[in-house]
């Protein structure tokens, strides 16, 4: 593929020794559109329950001073703990994910952010974006060190403001961008160009580098679209900093080896309710 002169060119993707044909498609993917998916990964069952776990956990936050931070008008994001989600060890223990993770960010991959996204009624378009700036690692190594997968409760409908994505823009260097995150005006014409809307079903899947640019669009239904999300970072990537996730004791020892030793965050006698922390976003976009 052709990079932009004021763009990172990645270096030779880093597909493992003796990787099969799953796992190249999945680096390969994530380096050149910076976006892929598995549909149909979980069971509507699963994704149901998915749901109501996020249902429970808004009304919640809501009725907390920080509870929900706003990521412009009618959007917005909560984080929460592993435990107010039944379905937390099937989601980062499945073959698919533990695969994604381990072929692009390394086998000591970190679980380091679990949350959702809510577009309701009256969203409107986010401006392009990506969700934090882009690292060293990738600016100088051409190395991604983060990956965010995305988990919808609602089958994806035209009008419900579906997702929005222009791949291959992971790369893009952050000249001109507010925050080294939103890139100017004058830049939209090109992801417009490059645009990709996604639809995904309850029970899929997708996997994304947070530095393709991307936006919500318009809800204009009155439903609202809920997203799951699951930050991963490699060693050293940094943005467990950026959350509180923790997990109890009890919990953590109900865990398979396996799946503890991909969590970094702390172990607690008793959760907190999470205060979300400063929205970048809510100041580019207005208040929820």
């Amino acid at each position: 593929m052709t990079y932009l002169a004021n763009s990172v060119e990645p270096l030779d993707f880093p597909i493992p020794d003796g990787a099969d044909a799953e796992v190249v498609a999945a680096v390969t993917g994530l380096y050149t559109d910076g976006i892929i998916a598995r549909k149909g990964a979980f069971s509507r069952e699963w994704a149901q329950r998915m749901a109501e776990d996020i249902d429970v956990a808004f009304k919640e936050a809501l009725s907390r001073p920080g509870g929900a931070v706003g990521r412009g008008p009618n959007r917005h994001y909560v984080e929460i703990h592993p435990e107010q989600m039944s379905g937390w060890l099937e989601l980062v223990d499945h073959p698919w994910v533990r695969m994604v993770c381990g072929s692009v960010l390394g086998p000591d991959y970190q679980f380091v952010e679990l949350g959702f996204d809510i577009p309701g009624a009256g969203a409107v378009n986010q401006p392009w974006h990506r969700d934090f700036p882009m690292p060293e690692e990738t600016r100088v190594g051409g190395r991604l060190t983060s990956l965010a997968f995305n988990l919808t409760a609602v089958d994806t409908e035209e009008d419900m403001g579906p997702f929005e994505v222009a791949p291959t823009t992971q790369w893009d260097l952050p000249e001109g961008f507010d925050h080294e995150m939103f890139p100017p005006k004058s830049a939209y014409g090109r992801y417009e160009a490059l645009a990709q809307r996604k639809y995904p079903k309850m029970g899929d899947i997708s996997a994304r580098s947070a530095l393709t640019i991307h936006r919500g669009t318009q809800n204009f239904s009155q439903k609202s679209r809920p997203v799951l999300v699951l930050g991963v970072d490699a060693p050293g990537a940094g943005n467990a900093e950026h959350h509180d996730m923790a997990v109890t004791r009890k919990f953590y020892d109900s865990l398979p080896e396996r799946v503890r030793n991909h969590l970094s965050c702390p172990i607690v006698d008793e959760l907190t309710p999470i205060t979300q922390k400063h929205s970048i976003e809510g100041l580019m976009m207005g208040d929820a």
